[in-house]
This record gives C-alpha cells, structure tokens and sequence, in this order.
C-alpha cells in the first residue's frame, strides 16, 4: 500500500508540472536552455540574474539545448522523479543500527513520500532545478561506494554544482578518510578548472564578482534565500557591518555543526552526520534556496528524547516544517514573522547546532522512558473503544508540537472552508429553505432580535464585540486551562474539538448557505461589517478572506457550547458551571441578532459538537478515569501506571471517577 502511495505521489507531481502552461512550467530550465534561453546567448551566462548555478553546471547543461522542448520537459521532470526514488532508496538503508525488520520494510516507501511532498523537491520538480542531484551524489559517495577515490570523486562533482557541498570533504578529512577528502577538493579543483578553461568569463563573473553566486537571482534578502546571509539582510543589516557579522556566524555554525557531525559518524550514525553537514552547508551558503534545502529533511532520521512520548516530537517538527510553507506554521502577525519567514533556516540551525539527538550509546537509544498510560473506567458497549491503543497519557503532550498541530489544523480548516465555496444563487437558494423551515417551526426570530438590538446602541455594541472577539478566546482559553491543570483531561477535550470541526467543515462543503445579512429582500441589518451591496456578487472584500456561504453549521455556537460544556464537566464549584453556560447563551444571542447566522445554524453547531463527542467517545473510550491504582502496577508490554498519587504530584490533577 505505501509503494501504491508513492507511485500515486509520483503520478500527480509529474502531471502537476505537465499540466502547467508553457509559460509556468520549469520556468528555469526554460530559462536556461529554452528557444532564446541564457545557454544559447554568446556572451556570459550571468549578463543577467537569471542562471545561479556554477560555470561548471552551465558546461554540464549546454549540450541540452539540442533536445527538443517538449520530450526535454518530460524526460527531466521523469528523470527528476527517478533521481527523488534514488534518494529515497539510498537513504532507506543507510538508516543507523539496529533496524527492526518493520523499518526495513518500510523505511524506503516511507522516505520517498516524504520526499516527494517535501517543499525543495516540489520546488525543483516545478522550476526544473538541479538540486536534488548534488543531494544524493553526497549520498551515493558516503554509501554506496566503494574505495575512497570513487567517493572523493561524487563529492568533488556535487561541489562543482553546489559549492558549501565541500564542507563533506572537510567532514571525511575529520572522520579519518583523507585520501577520500584530498580527492574531493581535488575532483572539484579539477570541475571548476575545467569550467575556467572553457568560459573563463562566466568563472571570473561567478567566483569574483558575485562571490560564489551572491546576488544572483531574487533578492538576497529575499524569503526564498533561508541561508544567515538573507536572514541577517531581511533584519536590516547591510553593508560590511552584516558580511563582517555573517562571517563570524557562519565560522561558528561550521565550527559547532562539523564537531556534531564528526562526533555522529564515529557514533554509528553516519546518515545523520550527513544531515547536520548539509544543514552547516544550508546555514553559511550566501543564497541557500528553497530547493537547496533537501539536508533538513535528512535530519529527520536524529532520535531526540529521553521519554518515549518525546521521541516523535523532532521529526514531526521537521516534517511540517519541510513541508508546510511558513504563513500556515505560524500566524500573520508581527511578533512572529521573524520566526515565520526564516523557519526552514531556524530548522537547519536546529539541527546543526541544537538539537539533543541521543548517541547510540545512551540507554534510551532503543528502551527510552516508557508513558504513562491513564486507567480509564470500563466502556458501556464491548466495541468501545474501537481504537483500543489510543490510551489516555497522564503527562502533557510536548507544548510545540502541540502548538504547532494546533496552528496547522486550524489554517488547513480556513484553506478548506475558503475553498468550499458555492454561487450566489444556491447560497440563497439555502436560505430560503432554511427560512421557509423556520416559518413553518415558528422559530423565525431573526429579524425580530436583529432590529430590536439595532435601536439599542449599547447591546448592539456589546453583541458586534462579543460575536468578534470570544470566539476564539475563550476556546484557546479552556485548552490552556486543561493542558496546565488537566493533562489527561486535555487530549480528550482537544479531540472533541477537532472531530466537531471536520464534521462542520463537511457541513459548509455539501450545504453552502447564505446567512440572513447576506439574504437580498428580507430586511435584514448587518450590524458587524455593516452595509452590503448586493449588487456585487462577491460582497465587496468579505469574500476575499472568508467564504461568506459557510453558514451551517455554527461553529461559533458550536464552539461556544463546546466551552459550556467543559466548564460544566470540569469546574469545581457550582457557580463556575453556571458562568459557563453563559458563554454559549450570549453566542448564541449574538450570531442570531447580528444576522451572520440562522437559528437552525445554531442547532447545526450542537449537532457537529454531538458527534464530536460521541467520535470522541466511540473511538477512545469514556473520560472518566479510575480514581485509584494499585502502586508499582505495571501495564502489558512494560508500560508503566503509576499510582493515582504518582499522577497527581507529577501532572497536578487529580483523577477521579467523576472528574
């Protein structure tokens, strides 16, 4: 199944870049050798910005500008594909020791997926870039050669192409291979002489003026440059004052991250030595592009993490991170751009520098901390749960990567709901139903509140702020509540919360609808973003950053009762769960005399918070937890329950039958 996964993965690259206009498709290979393409020009490759490769890779590249156009799009796009399984291959078994026959089998299917939707490689596939080649001659050199010359030689060629690629021949040099390493710098020598022979010109332009390709291109300080040199530019720095503190960087990036590297390779784990070297090399490069980036991926393979309920945390981070553009990791918001548009160079740092990847040595190399598991009460029905290894862990999931799926399922929610749009006219459609249905139910109050609250100056106000601002506090308020003060308690409410939201977004795909204040002839004010022309089927700039149509079912209801429920559940004392069902009271208040929603809209949001729980109860089982375990008990396989004691000294909740 995961080979049919990757052959599927491959599929779709190859016909998204295929089935792109001539004008979109590999628009650097296009560039390069194309009808008036920079290698058909006498004069220098670098008149203009547009080759960045070496004298070397343009000699390499020239007598493709004989093929023709079209068979040369798609012999390069496949062959690029080949190049990724290669990788992928290659990478599989180099994997550090010792190797379960599980990971034997499914490491390879496993590591070209990620490949294949990993940011560079969709990058390089869509521009028609060379950068995956560089990448897996280091690969082949370190091995799946044999001799030391042979692996000098691959080396010395990636070099050529890709010039911080020669901090692998410093990295055999420290590792005891040094006839490996005198060949390399001697096969890159010997590549950039012979490039100097042929275009003497384009060597001079490219090695002297713009310093190993600086400045060729974007911008430098560009988001697409993640080396130091384009960070330190983007926080304003300019002039020698920035090449003076990018030199000092740069030398201590290589100092710390080749140590790291060097002490990794004669641990065993010479993959990931590997990647902490093609990391140092990303960091330091002048211009290190969104292609050039394929070594963070390699640092996935390091084990971080004493505590077997730690051990996923680096790679989920460096899976999101290489293949989930910045604006969706983190929000649009100033104080974390800084951390947003240098994400992928944050990562490369990480692993060159900072990440605690354990040696093979350590203790906790193949038996690390087990969890402990929560005892829960026994479930009503025999099939409950149906996910029976989805237990409930005491102790608190790692804060960053909570945050970080937090962030990532809610921007996949907006993607989603923007893009489960419908016309105009079956919007309407809709809620003409929807209206007729409540008419019928007697439960048409919408116009009644939404005029009643408009001559109220005060409630008017006090409603638009409400329905604008709780939405998504309050929720975010409750989750940080239960994650510091009920861990158990956390993951449970959290998967509530999700299943609730699929299922709504499930409702805004199959039944778009317009909400009263966008409903032409009824009279309805909009007392939130004020007056609409519905003369403009878009609505003006609404549209622009909402689907205005996503109207049922409620998730602001939906939330708020979500909240009221927790609260109930959860506080303590009687007067904070009736506080707490005041929320979903003034929500529900608000979406209805604001006009953005139907009160059917609302009874949608506690149908999707229902099935939230009931998902949530039928998949994982009750909530509730046993109130006492024996001392020293142990689970199946080894798994540590600690006694109710232990639980609540360390997560600081206490566990009880009722919660």
């Amino acid at each position: 199944m995961l080979w049919l996964v990757v052959a599927l993965l491959a599929g779709r690259q190859m016909a998204v870049v295929l089935q792109q206009p001539p004008g979109e498709r590999l628009t650097d290979l296009e560039t390069w050798i194309g009808e008036h393409g920079v290698l058909h020009v006498t004069g220098s490759l670098y008149d203009s910005d547009r080759f960045t490769g070496t004298p070397f890779a343009g000699l390499v590249l020239k007598p493709l500008t004989r093929t023709a156009e079209q068979s040369l799009g798609v012999a390069w796009t496949f062959g690029s594909l080949l190049l990724v399984a290669a990788l992928g291959l290659v990478a599989a078994r180099a994997l550090p020791g010792p190797v379960s026959r599980r990971t034997a089998l499914l490491a390879a299917p496993v590591a070209i997926s990620l490949l294949m939707l990993s940011l560079p490689v969709r990058n390089a596939l869509q521009l028609g870039q060379t950068s995956i080649l560089p990448v897996l001659l280091v690969l082949l050199a370190c091995f799946a050669t044999r001799g030391e010359r042979a692996s000098g030689v691959l080396i010395g060629i990636a070099a050529a192409l890709q010039p911080t690629v020669l901090l692998f021949a410093v990295l055999l040099r420290l590792t005891g291979r040094r006839r490996a390493a005198a060949t390399g710098a001697g096969a890159f020598a010997a590549c950039t002489a012979l490039a100097w022979a042929a275009m003497p010109q384009d060597s001079w332009t490219y090695w002297v003026h713009h310093v190993a390709g600086a400045g060729l291109g974007d911008g430098t300080d560009g988001l697409a440059n993640q080396s130091l040199h384009g960070a330190l530019l983007r926080l304003g720095l300019a002039g020698p004052a920035e090449i003076v503190v990018f030199l000092l960087l740069a030398a201590a990036v290589c100092c710390v991250g080749l140590r790291r590297a060097v002490r990794y390779a004669n641990d065993g784990q010479l993959l990931l030595a590997v990647a902490v070297t093609g990391c140092v090399a990303v960091a330091v490069s002048p211009t290190a592009w969104q292609h050039q980036l394929l070594w963070v991926l390699l640092a996935v393979v390091g084990r971080a993490g004493e505590r077997a309920c730690d051990r996923l945390v680096w790679p989920a981070i460096v899976v999101l991170v290489i293949t989930l553009p910045g604006k969706i990791l983190l929000p649009n918001t100033a104080a974390a751009l800084p951390l947003r548009d240098n994400v992928l160079l944050i990562a490369a740092l990480g692993a060159a520098c900072a990440a605690p990847f354990l040696p093979r040595t350590s203790p906790y190399w193949q038996r690390p901390i087990p969890t402990d598991y929560a005892t829960p009460v026994p479930a009503r029905w025999g099939r409950v749960p149906l996910l029976p290894f989805w237990q409930r862990v005491l102790s608190r999931p790692n804060l960053l990567l909570e945050l970080l799926l937090i962030r990532v399922v809610y921007s996949a929610y907006a993607q989603v709901r923007l893009a489960a749009t419908a016309g105009r006219p079956a919007a309407e459609k809709h809620g003409r139903q929807i209206h007729s249905l409540e008419r019928w139910l007697h439960i048409d109050i919408e116009q009644w509140a939404n005029h009643a609250v408009v001559h109220i100056g005060w409630l008017k106000a006090f409603f638009d702020y409400y329905y604008a601002t709780f939405h998504f506090i309050v929720p975010l308020a409750i989750l940080g509540v239960l994650y510091v003060r009920r861990p158990a308690d956390y993951r449970w409410a959290r998967s509530t919360l999700g299943f609730a939201t699929l299922a709504a977004l499930l409702g805004f795909w199959l039944y778009p609808l317009a909400p009263p204040r966008l409903m032409p002839g009824l009279g309805f004010i909009d007392t939130v973003h004020g007056v609409q022309d519905f003369a403009k089927p878009d609505y003006g700039a609404l549209t622009s950053m909402t689907n205005q149509y996503a109207a049922m079912p409620s998730l602001h209801f939906g939330w708020s009762l979500w909240c009221g429920v927790m609260i109930v559940l959860m506080a303590p004392k009687p007067w904070m769960k009736a506080l707490g069902l005041l929320h979903p009271l003034f929500t529900v208040s608000a979406i209805v005399a604001t006009a953005n929603h139907w009160v059917l809209d609302a009874v949608g949001g506690a149908l999707v918070i229902g099935l939230g729980f009931a998902l949530t109860y039928v998949l994982a089982g009750p909530r509730t937890l046993r109130p006492m375990v024996a001392a020293g008990a142990t689970a199946e396989g080894g798994r540590g329950v600690p006694a109710a004691g232990t639980a609540r000294e360390r997560t600081g909740e206490t566990v009880s039958s009722t919660g």
